[in-house]
């Protein structure tokens, strides 16, 4: 039996606020191969830009020096998506998964980056560590069975 390869893509860029939606087009182009529904490529492009905004913001506070990694495995009907910066990090998880918890009020952001990742996605993972970063591991199962590709 042939081993199944996982197809993968990874993207650097600056945290600058204007990336972030070459980062949701560039994820949702990706995982376009597998044919998902609108819904699907609609969750999957909301999480990235939350997920890119929440890197920018807070991780690296608007400084645009910073670097925002992204990797997009796919296999089979799963797709997992890593958003990973280099950031201030987050000292309390918990409360920042919190629905309307922001760190920064003053810029009127609702403060449910979390929440709408946690709703739209099958599976989201926060690992933090303060003054080293923050990476975002979320994973969706694709409802529709994925386009199998030529070899």
């Amino acid at each position: 039996m042939k081993k199944v390869h996982s197809n993968y893509m990874e993207l650097k860029f600056p945290s600058r606020s204007e990336n972030e939606s070459f980062a949701r087009v560039a994820v949702a182009s990706f995982v376009s191969q597998l044919d998902p529904t609108m819904e699907e490529l609609t969750d999957i492009k909301t999480v990235v830009s939350e997920a890119v905004t929440n890197a920018v913001i807070h991780g690296y506070e608007e400084r645009e020096d910073g670097i925002i990694t992204i990797r997009t495995e796919i296999e089979g009907s799963r797709v997992f998506i890593e958003i990973r910066d280099e950031g201030v990090g987050i000292r309390d998880i918990d409360q920042a998964r919190q629905p309307l918890f922001t760190s920064k009020p003053e810029l009127e952001r609702s403060g449910m980056g979390f929440t709408i990742m946690e709703n739209f996605m099958d599976e989201v993972e926060i690992i933090s560590e303060p003054g080293r970063g923050t990476t975002v591991r979320m994973v969706k199962n694709l409802k529709t069975p994925h386009r199998t590709m030529a070899n």
